[in-house]
């Protein structure tokens, strides 16, 4: 595996490169960095995030997990920046029940790049696995001026 690191408002993200796709995001700085192609246009990408220049990631991610793991995140990733969905909103798109939804946010392995974040509560903001937890996912929403109802 492969990773890198950049500084951000959240605190150091560590993205993680497998076999040409990325595979993870956590809080933290990496170990011993690596330098490749990839890994330099998602540091980049993220730098951008973070500076407001950029609304939608373009990078290769593959998830590691079930084929219902895939399907969450594959519908996280399809909510336009900005905006926001709740759980019962993708539960109904993919004919699961709700929690179901809160378990496959919880294990996104590449949040931030699959905008977890933007699923909500019906009567409240609901999770977040990253560092910090739900406060960091009022940053992201704020950050990116969605869910302003409801922080």
């Amino acid at each position: 595996m492969l990773s890198a690191s950049l500084n951000t408002p959240l605190g150091p993200l560590c993205v993680t490169e497998e076999n040409g796709a990325i595979t993870a995001l956590d809080w933290h700085d990496a170990f011993m960095p690596d330098d490749t192609p990839l890994l330099r246009r998602a540091l980049e990408q993220l730098s951008a995030y973070f500076a407001g220049e950029l609304t939608q990631f373009d990078l290769p991610v593959r998830i590691r997990g079930t084929d219902f793991q895939r399907q969450v995140c594959d519908a996280i990733a399809a909510i336009p920046h900005g905006e926001t969905r709740s759980y019962g909103d993708l539960a109904r798109t993919l004919k699961v029940p709700a929690q179901a939804i809160g378990t496959g946010c919880g294990g996104n392995p590449i949040p931030i790049i699959i905008p977890c974040h933007r699923v909500l509560g019906t009567s409240g903001l609901g999770g977040f696995s990253g560092k910090g937890g739900v406060e960091t996912k009022v940053w992201l929403l704020r950050h990116e001026g969605a869910g302003g109802l409801l922080i």
